[in-house]
């Protein structure tokens, strides 16, 4: 059987950790900044793991065992 392709968009938003864990960035920090707080901005710098109900599907796009 031949190999699945690794999905472009998905290996351009999601890493895998060195634990093994997926994780994204967050979304809403591109525009409508200055009504939301400095404490909320910066939180969304921070990368955030993958919802459980999400990470089979991602590990299939990504090729991931």
């Amino acid at each position: 059987m031949p190999k699945t392709k690794t999905g472009s968009g998905a290996k351009k938003r999601f890493k895998v950790t060195g634990a093994g864990k997926l994780v994204r960035r967050h979304a809403m920090k591109s525009h409508n900044l200055t009504k939301k707080s400095s404490k909320r901005k910066r939180d969304f710098g921070k990368d955030h793991p993958v919802a459980p109900a999400d990470t089979k599907a991602v590990k299939k796009i990504l090729g991931i065992g």
